[in-house]
């Protein structure tokens, strides 16, 4: 029951007409505030929805229709198939990001059956793989939020993590640089206790303008002093979600890609079966981990007490050339205009990988699956290279840009429903949720096993759930010895395709029999980097594609860039010229 509801209801009309929103109609749908009428732009759908949180309701459900602007919807998948038809599971996951691969693994620590449903051609193709991969230390949310419980534990899990599953992890850590004189002598205060009230790791305190300098001898003249965070992380968000998933799947959990939700059946209060593009399965509970389209999959499960709205954010690549220059992440955040935009102010992110990144920037997009960059968020990106003064623009190889999947109160949802008793939500997991996945994949497994115990399941621990994943070798990354004897034991390593990332073909070959297969010229990049490069793949795509059909056993022209209708060729015309040459 929401207190005083009609007043908050009141409170939020009068907030609105302030702004010139009076067409804007103001109610309550179950226990959340829902927005209804039309405004003439996307801002303004924006700024009405932002203004309704905070008010005591469960949720904003913001209905609002903006004049000539259709909401696009999701992209599906082409295939249809009867694979799922009958199929029965204790636990359907939709959603093949992070969060939903680590809620995977979770669950298989006990004796049930798991399935992840995934719309898209692979793992980590939304989100989770469009994100800068960092391991946000906990510092920026606002204390006693979701956000900030669930991004310090899931911190700490990463480095026990990492051990287990095989990925690539460091702690190189952030300096938050001040670039006015009065940031120094108030913020401090500020950034401690935000950290004692979120329980941040680590030897966090105030740098002087000397000790910044002595940490990072090419930042710029323009810095006052800093702030250390020295538990800051930074992973391959896509090393971590494969990872996921295959260590999730050799536990007994089936991964399901192309696959579709359609339509959720309900039968006295509980999710009776599941639709799909490749027929029809019945699920013990259903998690919500469908990340931007975590509020539509809510609404067809007829618990519709949020709504999504996309946040694109654009990063940019640096060359490998750019590895040395900098040792740990750096920000400098304007605090005004960052508050404006739910905005951490984006900066330079080292990676594993030894590239450095610039970003991320934050725009509110009507299509949640608009992944198009722009030149005025190119423009923005430009300004964070200022912070190095041995950085420059020619360094920049490549830039893509990611969609968050915001709520109207910016926290998350981690919670069983009020009113499906099998089901359970992992929605609006914007950043840092990336951060948070192992302590979120905690939780949500809990809250499965509680209603299957309730539903009189069994629950058995599994005695033979192995933690530990070996992934692909990195030859690359070997030192001399151990390179020679893998290429010694098996030559397909010694055969380099990608010259920019030094990826072999063994590599790649072991990429397209994983237990989450490759299936594209894409999943290949996300397994072992081939085509990452500087050249894009501008020299390694023949060979790859080449490899491809030869251990997919299917023509050349069915291989596609990410799925179904990305093809890159259209004949065979020079299939012979190349099988000819690399005979020889």
């Amino acid at each position: 029951m929401i207190k005083n509801a009609e007043k908050q209801l009141n409170k939020i009309r009068k907030k609105l007409s302030r702004k010139g929103l009076d067409a804007v109609k103001v109610s309550m749908f179950r226990e959340s505030v829902q927005l209804k009428g039309s405004v003439d732009s996307w801002e303004q759908k924006v700024q009405a929805g932002q203004s309704s949180a905070g008010h005591g309701f469960k949720g904003v459900l913001n209905d609002i229709l903006v004049s000539g602007c259709d909401e696009p919807g999701m992209s599906q998948p082409q295939l249809e198939d009867d694979l799922l038809e009958g199929r029965s599971f204790d636990v359907v996951i939709v959603g093949g990001g992070v969060i939903g691969c680590a809620i995977a693994r979770e669950l298989c620590r006990l004796e049930l059956t798991v399935a992840v449903l995934e719309k898209e051609a692979d793992l980590a193709m939304q989100a989770s793989g469009r994100n800068d991969g960092m391991i946000h230390p906990g510092f920026a949310a606002k204390p006693g939020s979701l956000k900030s419980h669930y991004n310090t534990r899931g911190n700490r899990l990463y480095t026990n993590l990492a051990e287990e599953l095989g990925f690539n992890f460091t702690r190189p850590g952030t300096i938050i640089l001040f670039k006015d004189w009065w940031m120094r002598f108030l913020l401090p205060p500020i950034f401690k206790k935000r950290c004692r009230d979120n329980g941040v790791d680590g030897d966090y305190r105030t740098l002087s303008q000397k000790e910044v300098k002595k940490h990072e001898p090419n930042v710029t003249k323009r810095q006052k002093g800093g702030f250390l965070l020295p538990s800051t992380g930074i992973v391959s968000p896509f090393q971590v979600t494969i990872a996921l998933a295959e260590n999730a799947v050799a536990n007994g959990a089936e991964v399901f890609l192309n696959t579709l939700v359609c339509s959720v059946f309900l039968d006295e209060g509980r999710v009776s079966s599941i639709e799909t593009n490749r027929g029809r399965l019945r699920a013990g509970v259903l998690i919500n981990a469908a990340g931007v389209w975590s509020d539509k999959l809510a609404e067809m499960a007829d618990d519709r007490f949020f709504s999504i709205h996309g946040r694109k954010g654009t990063d940019a690549i640096l060359d490998r050339n750019s590895e040395g220059e900098q040792n740990h992440i750096l920000g400098m955040p304007s605090f005004s205009s960052n508050k404006k935009n739910h905005s951490k102010g984006g900066g330079l992110v080292l990676c594993v990988e030894g590239n450095i990144l610039l970003g991320p920037t934050a725009e509110e997009v009507s299509d949640r699956e608009d992944y198009s960059t722009d030149s005025e968020m190119f423009t923005t990106l430009l300004e964070q290279l200022e912070m190095n003064t041995k950085l420059s623009p020619s360094m920049i190889i490549n830039y893509y840009s990611g969609v968050r999947a915001a709520s109207w109160e910016e926290d998350f949802i981690v919670e069983p429903s009020d009113k499906v008793a099998n089901l359970v939500h992992a929605a609006a997991i914007q950043s840092p949720g990336f951060a948070s996945a192992p302590a979120i994949a905690v939780d949500v497994a809990s809250m499965a096993v509680d209603i299957l115990r309730t539903s009189g399941v069994d629950i058995v621990p599994r005695d033979d759930f192995n933690p530990v994943h070996h992934g692909i070798p990195q030859v690359k990354n070997m030192n001399a010895a151990d390179r020679d004897t893998l290429i010694k034991r098996d030559p397909a390593y010694g055969e380099i395709l990608c010259r920019c990332e030094e990826v072999s073909r063994g590599e790649i070959r072991d990429a397209l029999h994983s237990a989450v297969p490759a299936a594209t010229v894409d999943g290949i990049k996300r397994r072992v980097r081939a085509g990452a490069g500087r050249c894009h793949g501008g020299f390694c795509l023949p060979k790859v594609i080449l490899t491809m059909a030869r251990e997919m056993n299917v023509p050349i022209i069915d291989i596609t860039r990410k799925g179904s209708g990305s093809n890159i060729l259209v004949a065979e015309t020079k299939i012979s010229a190349l099988e000819v040459s690399d005979a020889s």
